[in-house]
């Protein structure tokens, strides 16, 4: 990339992740729902899931997910002044989900909001965030994808209640000063987001405070779904990484939303990429929507795989429908 003098970047200095005390195993599910584990894996590749007690919710793994992060880049609550949480689960109608993270962490000034665009939840909360950052708005910023999607399946439509589960992973982000003369600055290096709300049937919640005054169950077109998953997320890749003057090839992980594993499959084809470079979290956790990337992310930082210096690709599509992707040198 060629940059005119220093450029401001948002960094990200720690991760974290949070679930649910309770992991239940396809087997398990199959008890009380029809279906069987060699069902679940074959098309999805799924083979378990948390799923949140009546105790723990959104916000609450939410909290857990931003303490674990600050934890992580050596840094209180006090230091944040700014919360993006992405959810389609919040814990009321309002207030945002993410005024109970700053109360709980003990920020007492700067903003907090929730965003939603589903699973895209996270990309767009980033973007958010990078903006606000780059820009002045904020200096350090937790950007969090939280959801109790439990809470909205309909647990008789097997087509659909397997496929998701509970949690919430964030990242805290700081402003960090790169000269122009550095071939690999760390950061966010790009973010590009999209919407096509003619898609709004394939996959929605079929409630809401306006509508229904109820909140409503999730209903997914799964198929069709698939088929714009596959074509969107490996165009927005290919849209990210050109912008930043890159190929596949210079990318050392893609951290993409765990909705599937033959999607993340599919797309990894689409883009020449080896499979030992995508980071694959969907066996064990299903989908968890907005908290799936930063989830996947936690995990990969973690246990070693993802280390500093490292390019990676985050990428994300979901009702909307919504879709979208960042470059990140970590």
């Amino acid at each position: 990339m060629n940059h005119q003098g220093p450029a401001e970047r948002s960094v990200i200095l720690g991760t974290g992740s949070a679930l649910p005390a309770r992991r239940v195993t396809n087997a398990e599910l199959a008890e009380t729902v029809d279906t069987s584990d060699e069902w679940i894996t074959e098309r999805t590749g799924i083979k378990a899931r948390y799923i949140a007690a009546p105790e723990e919710t959104t916000g609450t793994l939410a909290i857990g997910a931003a303490r674990a992060a600050l934890a992580a880049a050596d840094l209180k609550g006090a230091d944040i002044d700014l919360i993006v949480l992405a959810t389609a689960t919040p814990d009321h109608t309002f207030p945002a989900t993410a005024t109970k993270v700053q109360a709980a962490i003990g920020m007492t000034g700067g903003m907090a909001f929730d965003v939603a665009a589903v699973c895209s939840g996270f990309l767009y909360a980033l973007s958010v965030a990078d903006s606000m950052l780059r820009t002045g708005m904020a200096r350090k910023a937790l950007v969090i994808g939280a959801e109790t999607f439990s809470r909205i399946l309909d647990w008789e439509d097997r087509g659909t209640c397997v496929l998701f589960g509970d949690g919430a992973g964030a990242v805290v982000l700081g402003l960090e000063t790169s000269e122009a003369d550095d071939s690999a600055p760390r950061g966010i290096l790009t973010t590009e987001l999209h919407a096509d709300g003619r898609h709004h049937d394939l996959l929605y919640v079929d409630g809401g405070p306006s509508t229904t005054g109820t909140v409503g169950k999730v209903r997914m077109k799964g198929r069709e779904v698939f088929r714009h998953a596959v074509v969107n997320l490996a165009e927005v890749m290919e849209q990210v990484l050109h912008r930043v003057g890159m190929t596949s090839a210079d990318v050392d992980w893609v951290v993409p939303h765990q909705a599937n594993a033959r999607i993340l499959d599919a797309t990894a084809r689409k883009l020449n990429l080896s499979p030992e470079k995508v980071v694959v979290t969907v066996d064990q956790h299903a989908n968890t929507s907005a908290a799936s990337v930063p989830l996947a992310l936690d995990t990969a930082v973690r246990d070693g795989r993802i280390k500093r210096g490292d390019l990676l690709v985050l990428e994300a599509m979901g009702g909307g429908l919504t879709w979208g992707a960042a470059v990140v040198r970590y």
